[in-house]
């Protein structure tokens, strides 16, 4: 048995804000504004996990009113929502990810963040896939406002696996 999950995340980018995508820091002047650190990118896979399986949003595992989610790492969030799908019985078979940002160019980025992410999900990096696009100076996106980040993952039973 096949599920399907869909997720996008929005953050405000600030200044001095550090600035966290896919688990890993990149040098910039400003970053995702969040309760917990922020990472926009772990932010939309987990809820995308969350979504496969009609569990709900984010905020109803991780709500943002509770303090000891306060600068929280998101990559404990997606390791705890990737335990609960797993122990339901799901495992990933591909993830496909849109992060749509202005500035800082990510490509030298792209890799690590994969790796990061397929260790997490205790997959292989070719399941993993994160590509970037700008808005071409258009929206919140293009005025350097904010980041918005997508994410699509397709879950396979274990129950069936050999």
């Amino acid at each position: 048995m096949i599920r399907i999950g869909f997720s996008k995340d929005v953050h405000e980018l600030v200044e001095g804000e550090p600035f966290i995508l896919g688990g890993i820091k990149i040098d910039h002047h400003s970053g995702p504004k969040g309760h917990s650190d922020g990472d926009c990118l772990l932010h939309a896979i987990a809820e995308a996990l969350l979504g496969a399986l009609a569990l709900g949003d984010l905020g109803k595992f991780f709500p943002d009113t509770e303090e000891k989610y306060r600068d929280y790492d998101s990559q404990l969030i997606l390791k705890e929502v990737f335990e609960y799908i797993f122990n339901k019985g799901y495992e990933i078979s591909n993830l496909d990810c849109m992060i749509s940002l202005e500035k800082p160019k990510l490509r030298p980025y792209v890799k690590e963040m994969r790796n990061n992410i397929a260790e997490i999900l205790r997959c292989d990096k070719s399941q993993v896939s994160i590509k970037s696009t700008t808005h071409e100076g258009l929206g919140f996106v293009g005025r350097e406002e904010g980041i918005m980040c997508e994410a699509i993952v397709l879950l396979d039973s274990t129950e069936f696996s050999l």
